[in-house]
Order: C-alpha cells, then sequence, then structure tokens
C-alpha cells in the first residue's frame, strides 16, 4: 500500500499558490528576466548564513561571505566547516534527483563531513527534539527510518501536488523523521530547495531560509502543532507564506526599494523620479535605481518598445504594487 501523508490542501493554500505562480510568472516573463550571477551569489550567500544561523551558527552575513573568498576569518572552526560544506552542498544541489535516496545521502554526507562521525548515514539510535528542557518531538525508532524515508521518496516520485505543495509537505515530513544523527532541519531546507529547482530553476537561489529564521519561533511553534493535529497542514501554510514573502522581498538593492516607494498609482518620468531621490547623475540613476528596478520586473515602461523615448514614463507593475502595499 502507497504511503500517504496526511494533509488538507485549503483555500488559503490554493490562494498563497496562486500568489505565489502570478509574482514567480514577473520573475521569468521575458528575455532578461533572471537572476544576474551576482544576485545569484547574493542569495546563495544569504541562504547559508540564514539556515546555520537557525541551528546556532554564530557567523555573520559578512563572515559568511569572507569564508566563501577564501578569506581568514576569526571564528570557530566547526562553525567555518559548517559553512564550507553547506556552500559545497548547494552548489551541487542542481546535479541530484529529489526522489532518489542515494542522492540524498550524498547530500547529507557533503553537507556534514567532518561535522559528524557517520556522515551520510541514519541514525542508529533514538532522537529526541527539545525546546530548552521541553521535549516537543520524539523521532520514530532508528530501525524505522529506511523504510520511512523510503515510503516518503516514492511519495514525492508519484505525487499529483504541485510542487509548491509537495515540497512543503516533504519538508515537515522529513522533520518528523529526523533521520539523521544531525543535520536534519539543514536538509529539509536544503531538499525542499531542490524540488523547488526541479519545478522552477530560478528557486534553486530564493533564500526562503532568512524567513524561516526571522520567523524561527513560529517556525518551530507551527513544527510543533502539526505533530500535535497529526498532520502537515498548518507546515504547508506557513511555509507557503515564507516562499511568497520571500520573493516579494528578493530585491536586488535597497536603491530599488527605495525607487518603488515613491510611486503610487500613477505614471512619473525619469526626471521625477530623480528629483524625488534628490539625484543629479543620470547614470547613476540608471544604473543603481532604474535599471535593476526593471530587470526585476518591479517598474515597467509605458512605452516598452521606445525605451529611450524623451516621453517615456514608468509604473508599478502588479508585483511592485503587491510589495508596495504590504509595506503601509
Amino acid at each position: 500500500m502507497n504511503y500517504q501523508p496526511p494533509y488538507t490542501i485549503t483555500s488559503k493554500i490554493v490562494h498563497l499558490v496562486a500568489e505565489i505562480g502570478e509574482i514567480i510568472g514577473h520573475y521569468t516573463s521575458g528575455s532578461d528576466r533572471d537572476l544576474t550571477p551576482r544576485l545569484r551569489r547574493k542569495n546563495r550567500i544569504r541562504t547559508i548564513q540564514a539556515s546555520l544561523a537557525i541551528e546556532n551558527n554564530t557567523l555573520s552575513l559578512e563572515q559568511v561571505t569572507a569564508v566563501l573568498e577564501g578569506k581568514r576569518v576569526l571564528g570557530l572552526p566547526r562553525e567555518i566547516q559548517e559553512v564550507r560544506n553547506a556552500f559545497a552542498a548547494y552548489d551541487a544541489l542542481t546535479g541530484w534527483n529529489p526522489v532518489t535516496e542515494k542522492d540524498l545521502l550524498a547530500a547529507h554526507a557533503l553537507l556534514m563531513q567532518t561535522l559528524i562521525n557517520e556522515p551520510g548515514q541514519y541514525r542508529s539510535g533514538g532522537v529526541g527534539i527539545f525546546r530548552g528542557e521541553q521535549l516537543v518531538h520524539m523521532a520514530p525508532s532508528a530501525d524505522r527510518v529506511p523504510m520511512l524515508i523510503a515510503d516518503l521518496l516514492k511519495w514525492l516520485e508519484r505525487t499529483d501536488e504541485h510542487p509548491l505543495i509537495a515540497c512543503c509537505i516533504f519538508h515537515y515530513e522529513f522533520e518528523f523523521i529526523h533521520p539523521f544523527a544531525d543535520g536534519n532541519g539543514r536538509m529539509g531546507r536544503l531538499w525542499q530547495t531542490l524540488v523547488l529547482f526541479q519545478w522552477k530553476p530560478l528557486l534553486a537561489y530564493l533564500p526562503v531560509e532568512t524567513v524561516i529564521r526571522d520567523r524561527q519561533e513560529e517556525y518551530y511553534k507551527v513544527l510543533a502543532l502539526a505533530d500535535q493535529k497529526g498532520e502537515a497542514t498548518i507546515f504547508i501554510e506557513f511555509m507557503l507564506r515564507a516562499l511568497r514573502d520571500t520573493l516579494l522581498d528578493t530585491m536586488e538593492t535597497d536603491q530599488v526599494k527605495m525607487l518603488v516607494k515613491l510611486f503610487g498609482e500613477g505614471e512619473l518620468s525619469s526626471g521625477e523620479l530623480m528629483h524625488k531621490l534628490g539625484l543629479s547623475h543620470r547614470p547613476t540613476f540608471r544604473k543603481n535605481y532604474l535599471s535593476p528596478a526593471l530587470e526585476g520586473a518591479w517598474v515597467e515602461c509605458t512605452q516598452p518598445d521606445s525605451p529611450r523615448s524623451p516621453t517615456q514614463r514608468y509604473r508599478l507593475t502588479r508585483k511592485g504594487k503587491r510589495w508596495l502595499n504590504r509595506q503601509k
């Protein structure tokens, strides 16, 4: 009998999936709608720092960047090794198949090399998850782990659920099983990213971990509530909100945010935008403000066929309006 994880598809889940799909559509529409290599690297560093911070790694974003650039960093050797391992794992992510156990174990081996005694192997003993001195989750016994993971991977392979929903279900079920002695949280987040990448390659560089880190207490609370209810629904809703909010917040520069905040429902010329920003140097305005906003589909031209027209004006896209409304 095929395993079926317990969950319910709510109207909230349906609406979030539709909203995320619409946002992604704005990113991927047109020939130039992709993240630049610089922004991909920036988001990857943010992902690694946030995912490790959730696991109590104390290195800052600047320190993580320095480690990845091969610079000397003053920090605990274990934390520095965690950064190196995480970068290697995310760098290898696109070569793995999310429904293959061999790749799952290889990913854990890479992520946890030199950090634990048996990287890439399932745990051999029982494990409980504590918050302070309180036991919040007792994972299934070690002898059941191989079977449970096999069932979960088979479900992921055959499910007809939307990948946005399937990745959240897998994430929750994986954390419930807790198959490894250590590294389960970062593995669950890594594998969710892999499932998303298989659906939309752009999402391999979405730093959703930053939102989870900022909502860490809620993250653990939702996991505990899902355990109590015996189904993943509440966790799916939480993760979809995190994915949506990460997409909306992923802008290349603070300058882009400043530019978007200048708009209302109307249209503005480049001269009006520069005046509102207090800028007089047009090349700086175009390079640091206008071009990234256009490339990220936050702002659009009123005359797209004549981008250099002297009567050209600019307005917010639906994505830009949605983000702006959330700031009010």
